[in-house]
């Protein structure tokens, strides 16, 4: 069993792994079905005329599988995942069918809630890479956090 993560667990530069998600190509093309139906997520010949020069995953696939991987992570806040908001989402290159993603959260800062003393906010940067270690996405999260107090 993973260890809980209390907002007393903390320290700023803390950084924390995941797993591997491999995505394949009919992944890409039933997300893009549902929810980003755009030609070079969907198509591999319209893809090639696109600024994508080939087939693409939705940003907001990643942005999900990103999740997935924050969830499946080795840090494993009090509370759950609670976030209060996310700062400054960036994809930095497209994400292929046979990419390999995985993350890296780093805590940027801790500090205790002065209404509320049984939470905290954490932040934190997460980041997707690929199979090549290449950043694929970034973002920084605000999340709620129990503290641990007698």
């Amino acid at each position: 069993m993973k260890k809980t993560h209390y907002l007393d667990d903390l320290e700023v530069g803390q950084k924390f792994g995941s797993g591997r998600y491999l995505l394949d190509e009919d992944a890409i093309k039933r997300f893009a079905a549902e929810y980003d139906p755009q030609p070079f997520h969907l198509d591999h010949d319209a893809a090639k005329d696109t600024l994508f020069k080939g087939l693409a995953a939705s940003g907001w696939h990643t942005a999900a599988l990103t999740m997935r991987l924050f969830v499946e992570s080795e840090f494993r806040p009090a509370g759950g995942f609670i976030g209060a908001g996310i700062e400054g989402l960036q994809w930095h290159q497209p994400v292929r069918p046979g990419d390999e993603l995985s993350i890296e959260a780093e805590i940027l800062e801790v500090r205790p809630s002065k209404s509320k003393p049984e939470q905290g906010i954490v932040k934190v940067r997460t980041t997707t890479y690929n199979q090549r270690h290449e950043p694929v996405q970034t973002f920084v999260a605000n999340m709620v956090v129990k503290r641990n107090l007698p």
